[in-house]
């Protein structure tokens, strides 16, 4: 396995000219069972596999956990190579913005729901370093996990609007057993947190089996998923919202697919997941 953190480095690793297909991972590190996923399904999609390691400034609010977002390269590199990563690009924030960032790609409707609107300018910088690695990398094949599905939804989007000659695709989310969705942000839960966290999973569960049993009021639907969150855990709903599965458009009574999102605030950790509810 090869790794650098220079751009130019990258592209003289990563030879185009050889024809084989590239499929990109980009995380932003601290790597967990779920990258894992991603990688596993990159490489059954390509002959070669990169991994960015980025923890991209530009999608932090000055109020967020930037500065203590957990970083571990070496543990990282190790993991890529158990994994059978080919390449793995870690740029430094001054190698990726030298000269900070005066062009970002900006997005209309859909950064004006969820964490579009309480992280303001966060999709703004995904897409933006997204766009990045992407023009550095030139991978044919772009790997993304549903957990961050709205992030999936924006880049997909990205690709079409501006015709990007790469192929998106979603893997889904990787649980541990008791249904708390893989993150690099659940070491940050106190021990008790990590035991209530499973609740969220369970939430979206229960909601789910209630839609399919005839509850398609979504303000009903979310008082639920609120009660269920406020009675089983100590973190607080930050965000809820039921959209349609096609478009992300808001929906009162439900009467096709939609997918529920939920962020729950901890102490120390926000944490997201989303459920995919057939009708």
């Amino acid at each position: 396995m090869q790794h650098t953190g220079s751009i130019k480095e990258v592209r003289r690793l990563l030879d185009r000219e050889s024809g084989k297909k590239i499929a990109l991972v980009p995380t932003m590190g601290y790597l967990h069972e779920g990258h894992a996923a991603l990688i596993e399904a990159a490489k059954q999609h390509a002959d070669l596999v990169a991994v960015s390691i980025f923890v991209n400034p530009l999608q932090f609010g000055p109020e967020e956990d930037y500065d203590t977002y957990p970083r571990d390269l070496e543990r990282d590199l190790n993991i890529c190579r158990e994994h059978g990563v080919d390449f793995v690009f870690h740029p430094a924030d001054d190698e990726m913005y030298p000269e900070g960032m005066e062009f970002t790609l900006g997005i209309k409707t859909m950064a004006d729901i969820l964490d579009g609107v309480k992280r303001p300018g966060h999709f703004e910088g995904v897409v933006t370093v997204v766009s990045k690695l992407f023009n550095i990398i030139r991978p044919d094949i772009a790997v993304f996990g549903e957990k961050d599905r709205q992030q999936l939804m924006v880049i997909e989007r990205y690709v079409r609007d501006f015709n990007v000659p790469v192929e998106i695709i979603g893997v889904p989310t990787k649980r541990e057993e008791s249904g708390l969705a893989k993150s690099s942000r659940n070491v940050n839960l106190s021990g008790e947190e990590y035991r209530e966290a499973p609740e969220i999973y369970a939430a979206l569960l229960n909601a789910a089996e209630q839609i399919k049993n005839g509850t398609v009021n979504t303000d009903k639907v979310m008082s639920f998923i609120r009660l269920h969150i406020e009675q089983k855990t100590s973190g607080t709903v930050d965000d809820l919202a039921i959209y349609t599965a096609r478009g992300l458009e808001p929906v009162e009574n439900i009467d096709q697919d939609v997918i529920i999102f939920i962020a729950v605030q901890f102490e120390k950790a926000r944490l997201i997941d989303n459920l995919y509810v057939s009708i």
